[in-house]
C-alpha cells in the first residue's frame, strides 16, 4: 500500500511540476502587463471571463494531444512531431517554423515594447531612447550573462506572480461595485461571436510553448498522467486568467479614459496608493521582461550561431554577438510600433495561423490519430504478452 502510495504521490509530483511550465510560461510578462488580458477578453464584457476559460481548455486540450502524440510514439522533436501530425503531407510541417519564429521575434519585440513604456511611464524617458537602452541591456546580457539570468528568471517570474496576485485581490476588491454592475447588467461592447474567435486567436498564440511543453513533458508515462497535469494546468490558469480580466473589467472606463491601455496593471498599481506594492511589481515586471527576453533570445542564438553562413568566423564569441545583434535589430525594429499593435496585430496574426495549422488539426486529427494509435497499440500487445495486463498498463505509453 505504501509503494502504491508514493507511486501515485510521485505520478502527481511529475504531472503538477508540468503544468507549472505551462502556468510559468502563460503568465510571463505579456501577461503581466494586463494588455493581452484587455485586447483579448476585457473589451468585451461581462462575457471576457468565460472566454478566458475557454481559451485556456482550448489550450491545454490542444497540448494534451501534443504531449500524447510526442511520447506515445517517441518521437524527438517537434519537427517529428507535426510531420506524424500532417501525415502524409509531413512538408506541411514546416508552417510551424514559419510561425514559431515569427512569434518569437514578436514574443522579443514585445519585451522590448513593454520594458520601454515601463520606463518611459515611470521615468519620462522617450519611448525611442528607452528602446535603445532595453536593446543595449539585453544584447549584452544574452552575450555575456545567459546563464545568470537564466538561474534567476524563476526568482523573477515568482516575484511577478506574487504582486501580480496581491495586485489582482486588491484590485478586484476596490472596483466591486462596478464590477457587479457589469455582471448585472450584462455590459458589452463587441458581439459574443468576436468573443469566443479572440478565445480561439490567445490560445493560438499561445501554442508557441508546444516545443517546450513537449520536452519538459516527456516525464509522463501515460494519457492518465497527460490528462492530470494538462487539468492542472487548465485550473491554475484559467484561475489567475480570469482574476486578472475580473479586475481589468472594474478599471476598463478609468484606465482607457487615461490612455492608460498599453500597461493598464501599472495604472491600476498606482491608483490603489500602495507605493510598497507599485515599486515591487515595478521592479518585478521590468526583471521579467529582462529575463524573458534574454533566455528567449539565447535560444535563437545556440540554435544559429552554428549555421554555415557563419562557418567562416572561428570564435564562438564572434558569431554570437553577431546572431545577437541581428535578432536584436529586427525585434527592436517591431519594438518600435508599440506594445498595442505588436499584441493586436503581430500575436493576432499569428493566433489565426496557430487555429489553423495547430488547435484545429491537433483536436481533430490528432485526436483521431492519438486514439487510433493508441487502440492499435493495446489489440498488439494483449496479442503478443503471455500474462494479464491491467488497464493502467494498457494505456501507458
Amino acid at each position: 500500500m505504501e509503494k502504491q502510495s508514493s507511486a501515485k504521490n510521485m505520478k502527481f509530483t511529475g504531472a503538477f511540476a508540468v503544468a507549472c511550465v505551462l502556468f510559468g510560461s502563460h503568465a510571463g510578462g505579456g501577461f503581466a502587463t494586463g494588455n493581452q488580458a484587455t485586447q483579448y477578453y476585457v473589451q468585451y464584457g461581462w462575457a471576457a471571463p468565460f472566454m478566458a476559460v475557454l481559451a485556456m481548455a482550448l489550450l491545454t486540450l490542444t497540448i494534451r494531444e501534443c504531449m500524447i502524440m510526442y511520447n506515445s510514439r517517441g518521437l524527438g522533436s517537434y519537427k517529428e512531431l507535426f510531420q506524424t501530425l500532417y501525415h502524409p503531407f509531413d512538408k506541411m510541417s514546416v508552417l510551424f517554423d514559419i510561425y514559431f519564429y515569427i512569434m518569437v521575434l514578436c514574443a522579443v519585440g514585445a519585451v522590448v515594447a513593454g520594458a520601454a513604456s515601463l520606463i518611459n511611464k515611470t521615468y519620462s524617458i522617450p519611448y525611442a531612447y528607452a528602446v535603445l537602452s532595453i536593446g543595449a541591456i539585453l544584447l549584452t546580457l544574452t552575450i555575456f550573462g545567459a546563464a545568470m539570468v537564466s538561474k534567476a528568471s524563476t526568482v523573477m517570474s515568482i516575484g511577478i506572480l506574487t504582486s501580480c496576485a496581491v495586485i489582482f485581490i486588491m484590485g478586484i476588491n476596490a472596483k466591486m461595485p462596478e464590477i457587479g454592475t457589469i455582471f448585472a447588467a450584462r455590459e458589452s461592447t463587441s458581439s459574443i461571436f468576436k468573443g469566443i474567435l479572440k478565445a480561439f486567436t490567445y490560445a493560438g498564440f499561445q501554442s508557441v510553448v508546444i516545443p517546450t511543453m513537449i520536452s519538459c513533458g516527456k516525464s509522463l508515462k501515460s494519457k492518465e498522467e497527460v490528462s492530470r497535469s494538462m487539468m492542472i494546468a487548465f485550473i491554475i490558469n484559467s484561475i489567475a486568467l480570469v482574476l486578472s480580466v475580473i479586475m481589468l473589467l472594474g478599471w476598463y472606463a478609468e484606465f482607457k479614459a487615461a490612455s492608460e491601455s498599453t500597461l493598464p496593471s501599472l495604472y491600476i498599481t498606482k491608483q490603489l496608493g500602495k507605493p510598497y506594492v507599485y515599486w515591487a511589481y515595478n521592479i518585478s515586471l521590468f526583471l521579467c521582461f529582462i529575463s524573458t527576453g534574454v533566455t528567449t533570445i539565447y535560444g535563437f542564438v545556440e540554435k544559429f550561431e552554428k549555421a554555415k553562413a557563419l562557418s567562416g568566423i572561428k570564435k564562438v564569441i564572434a558569431r554570437r554577438v553577431i546572431v545577437s545583434a541581428f535578432i536584436m535589430s529586427l525585434s527592436m525594429g517591431i519594438s518600435m510600433v508599440g506594445l498595442d499593435k505588436i499584441i493586436k496585430y503581430g500575436y493576432g496574426y499569428m493566433g489565426y495561423l496557430g487555429i489553423a495549422i495547430i488547435i484545429v488539426p491537433f483536436l481533430t486529427v490528432g485526436a483521431y490519430k492519438n486514439r487510433k494509435y493508441l487502440r492499435e497499440n493495446n489489440k498488439s500487445r494483449e496479442k503478443n504478452s503471455d500474462i494479464n495486463i491491467t488497464f493502467t498498463e494498457k494505456t501507458e505509453f
